[in-house]
């Protein structure tokens, strides 16, 4: 029998289950199509795909999110927002202690594509710093080789892409020679995907020899961190202790061992980073108590009136905490609920249901582009881990110092904003360097200069390499330190 012809046991599968459409086009396939088909179609979970019609399909699976007993989380504050100064720093000096000892790894999420910036290529290629124009790839090399080179121990760096960009983002980093780290230590793994469904639980195809598969959400990095290994390879080398953050953030502190303080010491399996509401309708999620339970609830969740609310004793928004997805989370945590997501018991991220325009095909083979949903896609948000974890923890940062994504082609978020901020914070450490720097009102220098993180990752690495600088450069346009 021919490899064309050769019957496959997924297709008995597929039509027990109910979804014996996907391979409807099976009998006009060549051998390269029917390839495709299969290995598509072993990616899905069946049962995880009928229970998510009955759950998120049924009656009520459109229903909205419970705001039941709803408080705003209490959450631990910066020095000068009237936070213990002494106690951050023994963070800091236990997070530095854990760094030394080579307890913890980087973590990136980074399946995303630069469509949305109008740019062909992964999202972590494109170029952002504001006189190099490095991409946010050697953003965060950088800063990582310069905690390694702080802490006498190199951190291991985790990458989830996608499948669309995997393997242009491995071939990006091994024409950039990895930005001078060990290859060895840069580990590569795909998010998961899940399939399209139409309204009733079909899964839709996208194609005759292709189904309509779309990743599971940043939530599904957990699962992805135990299904690729990558747990083990923590674990045989000595790493407890995962700061993850995603790939649109040049600003991140990859490295903060204030934050990686504040959770060991606390004993936490999950912490977060939140900044202060800059206004009631920034869209950043809202960290919150929830019978007792740590939440974040979606801006588009909470209402509006309720995001105004005013504290009367501060005089502050009263629902202040935002949500930057900058996490600190404990190894054998995830591991728990990866495995648990796995075998369908136990503790596992919820997924959630989003109604899109999915392209597919028709009975006859024909493609059809809707003009309105069509289907839903199912995904995971990593913060809801946090109503899982013991102890979870909310850690105040300084918006200029941990946060302007790069989303939006223009306006807010975008590449022109997030250069003025990195433009904003060298000027600040160069000021606070005693150097003479001109700036607007905003903090934005006259010039455009730039600090590379190996010349300085945070105020006190810079001041400390500015002094030992001799003769010091003079700030001037075109300026580059590294």
């Amino acid at each position: 029998m021919s490899e064309t012809a050769m019957p496959h046991p997924l297709l008995e599968t597929f039509a027990q289950a109910g979804q014996g459409q996907v391979f409807a086009f099976w009998a006009e396939l060549d051998a390269a199509g029917r390839r495709a088909l299969l290995a598509q179609a072993g990616e899905i979970n069946l049962g995880e795909v009928a229970q998510l019609t009955r759950t998120l399909l049924g009656p009520g699976g459109a229903a909205g999110v419970d705001l039941s007993g709803l408080v705003p989380a209490p959450f631990v504050a910066r020095p000068e927002s009237g936070g213990d100064g002494a106690a951050w720093a023994r963070a800091r000096a236990a997070g530095e202690e854990a760094l030394r000892a080579g307890r913890v790894a980087a973590f990136t999420v980074a399946g995303g594509q630069g469509t949305r910036l109008g740019y062909a290529g992964p999202k972590g290629t494109f170029p952002v710093t504001p006189l190099k124009q490095k991409p946010l790839f050697q953003v965060f090399a950088e800063k990582l080789a310069a905690a390694g080179r702080r802490y006498g121990r190199p951190l291991p760096w985790f990458i989830m892409t996608s499948h669309a960009n995997h393997a242009q983002t491995e071939a990006f980093f091994a024409e950039h020679r990895f930005f001078g780290l060990d290859r060895a230590r840069v580990h590569f793994f795909r998010q998961g995907r899940m399939p399209a469904v139409d309204f009733s639980g079909k899964i839709l195809l996208a194609a005759r020899d292709g189904i309509a598969m779309s990743p599971d959400g940043h939530g599904g990095s957990l699962r992805a961190l135990r299904r690729s290994g990558a747990l083990d390879l923590m674990k045989d080398a000595g790493v407890d202790t995962i700061t993850y953050f995603q790939v649109d953030n040049p600003l991140v502190r990859c490295v903060d061992p204030e934050f990686i303080g504040w959770h060991l010491l606390h004993g936490a399996e999950m912490s977060a980073k939140m900044v202060p509401k800059a206004y009631p309708e920034e869209k950043l999620g809202h960290f919150c108590l929830q019978h007792g339970r740590l939440v974040v609830i979606e801006y588009s969740d909470l209402p509006l009136a309720v995001q105004r609310e005013i504290d009367p004793q501060t005089g502050r928004l009263r629902y202040l905490a935002g949500s930057i997805a900058i996490h600190i989370l404990d190894r054998e945590f995830v591991r728990r609920l990866a495995a648990g997501s796995a075998a369908g018991t136990g503790p596992a991220l919820p997924f959630h249901r989003a109604d899109k325009k999915i392209a597919t095909i028709d009975a006859a083979g024909n493609p059809v582009k809707p003009d309105r949903p069509n289907g839903a896609k199912f995904e995971m948000f990593v913060f809801d881990a946090l109503p899982f974890a013991r102890n979870g923890l909310v850690i105040e940062t300084r918006r200029a110092d941990d946060f302007s994504p790069v989303k939006n082609a223009d306006g807010v978020d975008s590449p022109r904003t997030a250069r003025e901020d990195l433009l904003r914070q060298y000027a600040r450490w160069l000021k606070s360097a005693g150097a003479g720097v001109p700036t607007d009102g905003s903090g934005l220098p006259a010039v455009v200069l730039e600090v590379s993180p190996l010349f300085g990752d945070d105020e006190d690495s810079f001041a400390r390499s500015w002094a030992a600088r001799v003769p010091r450069p003079e700030v001037t346009a075109g300026l580059y330190l590294e």
